[in-house]
């Protein structure tokens, strides 16, 4: 069974810096892609980063040039770093990652989610 831990949440004023990590273990053979998404307070969740095995890095808009996701093959763990947070960041920030295990099935797995607010 492959699992997936996140950790780094927390409470950081507008204009400070956060890093979350995400790591899976478990019995995974390939992994095709991993990212994170968030989901505001009323809001449809929403990819902010991902990162494809030997593919580009995927932004969106509203994220690009303050965070940078990155990734330790070694330790099949994902991180985003998140600078200059502003309060609209607020949300649930969740791992996803898609991967094959050793039987050959491919699972698309999420994190339990972890808080980020930005607030003064």
């Amino acid at each position: 069974q492959v699992q997936l831990v996140e950790s780094g949440g927390g409470l950081v004023q507008p204009g400070g810096s956060l890093r979350l990590s995400c790591a899976a273990s478990g019995n995974i053979f390939a992994i095709n892609d991993m990212g994170w998404y968030r989901q505001a307070p009323g809001k449809q969740r929403e990819l902010v980063a991902t990162m494809p095995t030997g593919g580009s890095t995927n932004y969106v808009d509203s994220v690009k040039g303050r965070f940078t996701i990155s990734r330790d093959n070694a330790k099949n763990t994902v991180y985003l770093q998140m600078n200059s947070l502003k309060p609209e960041d607020t949300a649930i920030y969740y791992c996803n990652l898609k991967a094959y295990n050793i039987r050959a099935t491919a699972l698309d797995l999420w994190g339990q989610g972890t808080q980020v607010t930005v607030s003064s």
